[in-house]
């Protein structure tokens, strides 16, 4: 296991160490503890849902104020190309609204169906510790700290390593907005601090999102703690090409879904399987002719498509990935390589012929690199995309819409977008949080 040293901005464009923090001590760590503890239990759980929804939306108003900043914090920290960085800002912006204005009605006590005096109420619980990662670097906060700063909890945060910027800029919008000292805390603590946080009586609840290693590890020493946890632990996401898919739309769609931020999403699309032979070389040339022409450059430019990965180590296990990949019997149909440039640059990949017993075919490729597939039948996709660990998301694209949904019932996944790689708004992002307890 590697442990954490201190949490650094690496510029991924240029490979350039920009600045360092160190981490916390035990002491620091434990009195932040105690702090969000007692604000908890002698304030913040007492105030109106209304009053800590008030706090929520006034970051909002403040993140919507400081929009070029918090963008600026993405592009430098994990190589976000600034024009999406602005999608995922105002996406952040909207979620944060989004529990301010219906916090007090998700939190209503409720009646039960022939029980004419039993009530459900809805009751915080205390402090819930989340463990973010980098790829979405305030969507991943948004998702967790909105919800349950308005339900009455408190949050203490860690951030990933790499994008400690991003995770200050975050703290700095509740406390700007009014919240007190305890109700979102952001540390910059390790591995093994993170630990004993999860061991103590105080932390009610603990959220993930990650890795398949790091969601064990948490899962289980929640687990020995009798504790609450919620973990979202990314998958191998299929897109499915139906026969009477328009293909034309089919590529356009899938080019953005598998590169939107430089393919480093949860729910990216990560197979693609189509359904017939003929079409499926059709689609195949048309996938390699789109990604040869996409553009992989300076995040901030205006015609960057895909920017750098986040940094050496993903660059070098997706470079690792592909060697192995192709060592299996995989053939690479474009790209697989690290692009001759400062930074951490890899060339949009195609891989295709990729049998059960190569390593990708139950590997998750966290970057541009498209696993491609061709089968003979409808009942054949579905069993292929369903012959993964983890199904997170998916994708059916058919000209019938209700057949899509037909076979999106049948897809053993969490979500499925029909005819679309992306659909997001706030109330679908705050539906799929990863932190509802």
């Amino acid at each position: 296991m590697e442990w954490t040293v201190s949490f650094r901005t690496v510029n991924p464009a240029t490979g350039e160490l920009v600045k360092e923090f160190p981490l916390q001590s035990d002491e620091e760590v434990f009195a932040a503890l105690e702090t969000a503890d007692k604000l908890y239990r002698e304030d913040w759980r007492s105030r109106s849902v209304a009053e800590r929804a008030r706090i929520v939306g006034r970051a909002a108003q403040i993140l919507r104020e400081k929009r070029d900043e918090y963008v600026e914090y993405l592009t430098l920290e994990m190589g976000k190309v600034t024009r999406f960085g602005y999608f995922e800002v105002d996406l952040v912006a909207d979620i944060l609204d989004y529990y301010a204005e219906h916090g007090e009605e998700f939190l209503a006590e409720q009646s039960l169906p022939g029980e004419r005096d039993a009530k459900l109420i809805a009751e915080p619980i205390g402090v819930i510790l989340a463990i973010e990662p980098w790829n979405f670097p305030y969507y991943q906060l948004a998702r967790v700290a909105a919800s349950q700063l308005v339900a009455g909890n408190v949050v203490m945060m860690k951030h990933a390593e790499s994008v400690p910027q991003c995770a200050l800029a975050f703290a700095r919008l509740f406390e700007e907005a009014g919240a007190p000292e305890g109700a979102y805390t952001n540390l910059f603590c390790s591995i093994e601090q993170t630990a004993k946080l999860i061991d103590d009586f105080r932390v009610r609840g603990v959220t993930l999102t990650g890795s398949e290693r790091a969601g064990a590890a948490v899962g289980e020493r929640a687990g020995r703690n009798l504790k609450k946890a919620v973990l979202e632990l990314g998958g191998s996401d299929p897109a499915l090409i139906l026969e009477g898919a328009p293909l034309e739309h089919a590529v356009e769609q899938v080019v953005l879904g598998r590169t939107y931020n430089s393919g480093q999403g949860c729910v990216n699309i990560k197979r693609v399987i189509v359904v017939g032979r003929e079409r499926g070389e059709e689609m195949l040339a048309a996938l390699t002719e789109r990604f040869a022409a996409i553009k992989v450059g300076d995040p901030k430019d205006e015609a960057t498509l895909v920017g750098p990965l986040s940094s050496e180590r993903a660059l070098e296990g997706l470079v690792r990935q592909i060697q192995d990949a192709k060592a299996a019997g995989a053939r690479i149909v474009h790209g697989g390589h690290r692009v001759d440039r400062p930074g951490f640059y890899l060339e949009p990949t195609i891989i295709t012929d990729i049998d059960e017993d190569n390593p990708l075919f139950q590997e998750e490729a966290f970057g541009p690199v498209l696993s491609f597939y061709v089968v003979d039948s409808e009942e054949e996709a579905i069993q292929l995309a369903n012959a993964t660990r983890f199904g997170l998301g998916g994708y059916v694209f058919d000209a019938d819409v209700e057949h899509a949904q037909q076979v999106a019932t049948r897809l053993e996944c969490g979500m499925v977008y029909i005819n679309s790689c992306f659909a997001d708004s706030p109330s679908l992002s705050a539906n799929s949080s990863t932190a509802s307890w």
